[in-house]
């Protein structure tokens, strides 16, 4: 099993697909904070005052994770940042689906109405945590630059 953990190659493909999603999850959210900061509010899980601070600084830690774990260029710390937001996501959206929410996730686009379901996000973003689970125990240092 170890050795399937820490193939390159599958390191390798972890790293772009996830830093992918990450980046690619960031740039509607950069270049329109404030639709962002209307599907986060949808959730109704954060106090009005922290939302617009949240909507301006996630986007930039999500694009600047998936950098870091595509390049290789901080990585261990990359790896810190994409599961603490995946499993906060996860959780976001199992609140959502519970609560019977009707919202677009916010995932890849800020959205501009409520329509959409969670529980697809949500499924996406389980198979996400398998391959963040990879990474963080994989050994494989191969094509990373900086320090890991």
């Amino acid at each position: 099993m170890r050795r399937i953990i820490d193939n390159d190659h599958l390191t390798m493909a972890a790293r772009v697909v996830v830093g992918v999603v990450f980046v690619s999850a960031s740039v509607y959210k950069i270049i329109d904070p404030g639709s962002f900061a209307r599907s986060i509010w949808y959730y109704h899980l954060m106090p009005g005052s922290l939302i617009n601070l949240i909507a301006l600084v996630l986007p930039w830690v999500e694009a600047l994770a998936g950098l870091g774990l595509i390049f290789g260029f901080l990585y261990r710390g990359a790896i810190v940042w994409v599961n603490v937001m995946t499993v906060a996501f996860i959780g976001a959206l199992t609140l959502a689906v519970a609560r019977g929410l009707d919202i677009d996730c916010g995932c890849f686009k800020a959205a501009d109405d409520i329509d959409g379901s969670a529980l697809q996000p949500l499924i996406l973003d389980g198979a996400l945590l398998l391959l963040i689970m990879q990474l963080w125990f994989s050994r494989s240092r191969r094509w990373m630059c900086g320090r890991k």
